[in-house]
């Protein structure tokens, strides 16, 4: 589920609570907003999707997601895509979302086209994490 999230995976109920947390702060500021995903006929949290990194001066927020493995490839992620995009485009007025994908993360890449999102740019090892270099692909979708 973490494979290509660049942070530090929850290792304690404490870790969860602090994420918690940040996602809250974020809400409180109006710098993020955060959705749980579950199936319709189970509340059981399967994953999430956010809107973040609000630049309100360029109409541009980045939208970010994830899914438990067990549920990859169901189209779940897609489902959950559209009234974040829609939220995003009609209650935000953003004229465009970003996605910041790790380009080995083919999964994610094809969700974003299958939405429309065409990448932009691609930029090589342009940050460190975990004792490495790497490269990153931005994907954005216009308001049309």
């Amino acid at each position: 589920m973490m494979q290509y999230i660049d942070r530090p995976r929850a290792k304690s109920i404490e870790d969860a609570k602090k994420l918690i947390d940040v996602f809250e702060d974020f809400l409180q500021k109006g710098e993020g907003i955060n959705w749980g995903i579950s199936l319709k006929e189970n509340s059981r949290l399967l994953g999430t999707i956010c809107l973040f990194k609000f630049q309100p001066e360029n109409y541009r927020a980045e939208i970010g997601y994830l899914l438990h493995a067990d549920f990859h490839r169901q189209g779940i992620m897609n489902e959950a895509m559209k009234p974040v995009i829609d939220y995003g485009f009609n209650t935000l007025k953003l004229h465009s979302i970003e996605a910041n994908v790790n380009p080995s993360n083919l999964a994610s890449i094809k969700i974003l086209e299958k939405n429309n999102f065409i990448r932009e740019a691609y930029f090589r090892e342009n940050y460190f994490y975990n004792g490495e270099f790497l490269d990153s692909a931005i994907y954005s979708l216009l308001n049309k």
